[in-house]
């Protein structure tokens, strides 16, 4: 397993490098000058090629694209410019390793702002996360076991309602009631668990968190249910039945194993897509998380800012996807890594 998992980051790492390749053409392709966006109005022919050269947007793509790895590794300067450190270097802004660049609009290096974001949108994502799976899971596997009642009936439908309710929808009535209007929770604001301790930290994301499992958690439902009713229908559990094993353990041991695993597919996906795909319930709810800097740096549009977020929500989908491909191997022995 320790050389499969190897290979497999190996793999990973070179499709990092494409992705950011690729994204790298598309900054340029997009047709964005980012040297006159960042010269400000009274900006002449002369100061845009000097401040071209200073953001280091004269040099080829590929040149830059090399820069952009060997930051990310080693660090970088910026401007980049030998002739002006020496003259004036406190003008000189330092970016460590990981450098994913500098934002000039934002004034501020990619890295420290995706420092700031990342951990709002993460913590978002992981009780949002467990809602889903206590919601979806659970759910569909009381949908499956009652299969054809109205119990069965009433959770898909249900799943199917939460599911067609748009997002931004769903956010402002829960802000609204929920906490504005019936006072059931604070009103939601992010707190660290260094600030205000794990119960103040979950209750401020109590309520984003929900906007965005109760629409995941309705594609889970049916999910869940599918796979749970494909495989009781399997001879091996037949088999199991009739040699009078309880049923909560042919549902636990021998049911859920195997329908677990194109669930953790879906699941490992869905955990990169909510730290980092939420812009519409980070802006309902003002947290000023990746989704929401997402936002900002296309409006206005901030291109240095657009590639570093690219790249490390690329690099969490292949992290995600080199989990699920080990978890394979321990929830399903019959998965055999090569």
């Amino acid at each position: 397993m320790v050389a499969y998992v190897i290979r497999r980051i190996f793999s990973g790492l070179i499709m990092l490098l494409m992705v950011t390749l690729v994204t790298f053409v598309l900054f340029f392709a997009a047709g964005k000058d980012p040297a006159r966006q960042t010269c400000g109005k009274n900006c002449t022919p002369q100061l845009i090629e000097q401040n071209r050269k200073a953001l280091g947007y004269d040099k080829p793509v590929l040149v830059q694209w090399g820069d952009f790895v060997k930051g990310t590794v080693a660090g970088r300067e910026f401007p980049d410019d030998p002739e002006l450190k020496a003259k004036a270097p406190e003008t000189i802004a330092e970016c460590e390793a990981p450098c994913l660049g500098y934002s000039p609009l934002a004034s501020q290096s990619v890295t420290d702002a995706v420092k700031e974001a990342f951990p709002i949108s993460f913590s978002i994502a992981i009780v949002a996360f467990t809602l889903v799976i206590v919601l979806g899971v659970g759910l569909g596997i009381v949908a499956a076991l009652t299969n054809g009642t109205f119990v069965d009936k009433s959770v898909v439908g249900t799943a199917l309602f939460f599911y067609s309710f748009p997002t931004f929808a769903m956010g402002l009535l829960l802000y609204q009631f929920v906490a504005l209007k019936w006072g059931l929770v604070e009103v939601p604001e992010y707190v660290t668990i260094e600030e205000g301790g794990l119960l103040s930290w979950f209750k401020g994301l109590l309520l984003p968190a929900l906007t965005l499992a109760l629409f995941t958690a309705a594609g889970y439902v049916r999910m869940t249910r599918a796979y749970v009713l494909e495989t009781m229908s399997e001879d091996y559990l037949r088999t199991a039945k009739a040699k009078g094993l309880a049923k909560g353990k042919i549902l636990w041991k021998h049911t859920m194993r195997a329908a677990v695993t194109p669930i953790m597919t879906m699941a490992g996906i869905d955990f990169a897509v909510l730290v980092g795909g939420a812009p519409i319930t980070e802006s309902v709810f003002n947290y000023d998380g990746l989704g929401k800097l997402v936002v900002n740096s296309t409006l206005v549009p901030d291109l240095p800012m657009n590639v570093g977020i690219v790249v490390v929500l690329s690099a969490l989908v292949i992290v995600m996807n080199i989990v699920v491909d080990v978890l394979y191997a321990v929830v399903d022995p019959r998965v055999k890594l090569g």
